[in-house]
């Protein structure tokens, strides 16, 4: 059975992360209370998971180290909500299942991450910056989703030898070389990403590579938005080039890239509200969050008529509250809402932003208030999402009275920019419930509350299916429909389930799984046998 071991400064828990591992069995879990750490982790063979306790601050400063602050051999490593602090490398993971969830990351004279082998990985909802490289993806699949990636000396993401991860949703700004650079072989997905003011190309693909690049934006890089070298291969759709150089969207002679739609007509027009609904209702599941969505764009649109008719208009506020529990879509719901304001003209580039207590709350008396207002600038046409919201006023948060000063200040900006901002506050439905208490204009600011419920089992194996099709794998539904739908419906009573990421984290698994089974045939299977994912790969994850 899996212990829970706490690190904190008080008798009878652990005094440091060290000392708690020295402890730690298989699949243990390390609470770590609010505090820098001055240590350095090394783990070979080991299945732990490193988080910070609740509503709490915890830095892991590795700046005096002359190598990576992280070492992960074999095994699997999990961090979350930590922010890591490195001089020289922050993570180095080698044949991991390695998942950094909420994690601010510092690279400083090396890569911020670095992940190399078969094991799956997953990096979500990261803010990476100050390092040599942002992110290394070696011959591992893996999600990176929901990261930004910024003030990088050489390239953002690099993707290589024959790595197959899914990059979603992610941004990255300011790189000295590339946003984007996969080589070698390799067979990424790269879907809804923003890059821009790069030293060298938004995106760049050789050596062999066959990506999948689609709906991403690239603007403001000094070199093409888009280039594929000879003897690539891939596929490029629904991008968005805009000052680059010349060509913007460069195929070199030689290359097979298939370019899926006019990348001008793209530029230009953008997606329209229909195609948006669409997306929206193609997700699984949801039937209330989508009939909210409606109504909303339905009164939006009905208000422009009126307006432009000279009838009066109602005040509508564009700022939401989404609670539930986590994976059940939120913040993919606020990425497409940002876009359907956009379709409707009420925002004037709807795009997305997302942020936590650390990006609003400062050190000192004034600090905050400058912090906030510039991060709130920065959202200033599009959509500013405050995750996890209530850990900005929670009791015992370290800086507690700053992060009340965040919320008064959040309270004003959305007042005198009601127009110009759609704010988004997620969480869970009670915490969210006790953070609109915590100013007494703050739930006069909301127009609306989404609730967001927890997927059913068979929902959750049409999540899982969803994302192996998109991973280039066939998932056999006729044998394991039923052991995936028990699987699902037992862990949903535990109350840390993470709905589609739990998917997400069986999924990886299942391909770990696969991968073993495979080179034990004693041959090389064919293209069929590596698609398909068999009911052994699920029973060897879940146990049964």
């Amino acid at each position: 059975m899996s212990r829970t071991l706490p690190v904190a400064a008080r008798p009878g828990a652990y005094p440091t992360i060290a000392h708690a591992l020295a402890d730690a069995g298989d699949d243990a879990v390390i609470a770590i209370a609010a505090g820098v750490y001055p240590e350095t982790i090394e783990l070979t063979g080991r299945r732990v998971s490193l988080v910070a306790a609740e509503g709490a601050e915890v830095v892991l400063d590795g700046s005096g180290a002359a190598g990576p602050l992280v070492v992960a051999r074999h095994g699997a490593l999990t961090l979350r909500g930590i922010e890591l602090v490195a001089a020289a490398g922050a993570v180095d993971a080698t044949d991991v299942e390695l998942t950094i969830d909420r994690c601010v990351v510092t690279g400083g004279r090396g890569p911020a991450i670095s992940v190399r082998g078969t094991a799956g990985f997953a990096v979500t909802g990261c803010t990476i910056t100050d390092a040599e490289q942002g992110v290394i993806i070696e011959s591992a699949p893996g999600l990176l989703a929901d990261t930004t990636i910024s003030e990088v000396t050489g390239d953002g993401v690099l993707v290589g030898v024959g790595a197959t991860p899914e990059i979603r949703d992610c941004v990255v700004d300011a790189c000295g070389l590339r946003g984007v650079y996969v080589y070698q072989y390799s067979r990424p997905v790269i879907e809804g990403c923003e890059v821009s003011n790069t030293g060298a190309e938004g995106i760049a693909v050789a050596h062999h590579s066959s990506p999948e690049v689609r709906r991403c934006s690239v603007h403001d890089v000094r070199g093409a938005g888009i280039a594929f070298g000879p003897g690539c291969g891939g596929t490029v759709s629904g991008h968005r080039l805009e000052n680059t150089a010349e060509p913007a969207l460069a195929i070199a002679d030689g290359a097979t890239t298939e370019v899926v739609e006019d990348h001008k007509a793209a530029t230009q027009l953008g997606q329209g509200l229909d195609d948006l609904l669409s997306d929206l209702d193609a997700m699984i599941g949801l039937p209330t969050v989508k009939a909210e969505v409606r109504a909303l764009v339905d009164e939006l649109a009905v208000n422009d008529w009126r307006r432009k008719a000279g009838l009066p208009v109602g005040g509508a506020s564009h700022h939401l509250v989404f609670t539930g529990a986590p994976g059940t879509g939120k913040t993919t719901v606020a990425r497409v809402y940002g876009r359907l304001l956009k379709a409707l003209g009420v925002l004037p580039n709807g795009e997305f932003r997302e942020v936590s207590r650390r990006d609003l709350v400062g050190q000192y008396i004034g600090h905050t208030a400058e912090k906030t207002a510039q991060v709130f600038e920065q959202a200033m046409g599009g959509v500013l999402f405050i995750d996890e919201a209530y850990t900005l006023t929670r009791q015992g948060a370290a800086g507690g009275d700053f992060g009340q000063e965040a919320v008064d200040m959040l309270v004003k900006l959305m007042e005198d920019h009601r127009d110009a901002v759609a704010v988004i506050v997620a969480g869970y439905t009670d915490e969210i419930a006790e953070f609109m208490t915590a100013n007494p204009g703050l739930a006069s600011r909301f127009g609306k509350t989404v609730e967001f419920e927890n997927y059913d089992p068979d929902q959750m194996v049409d999540i899982l299916a969803l994302m192996a099709k998109g991973g280039g794998y066939d998932l056999d539904r006729t044998s394991s429909h039923e052991v995936l739908s028990t699987h699902f419906a037992r862990i949903a009573t535990d109350p840390h389930f993470g709905n589609a990421r739990d998917a997400r984290r069986l999924f990886e698994g299942m391909r770990t799984a696969q991968s073993g089974r495979l080179r034990g045939i004693g041959r090389m299977p064919t293209v069929d046998e590596m698609r398909a994912l068999e009911l052994a790969d699920v029973l060897a994850v879940i146990g049964r």
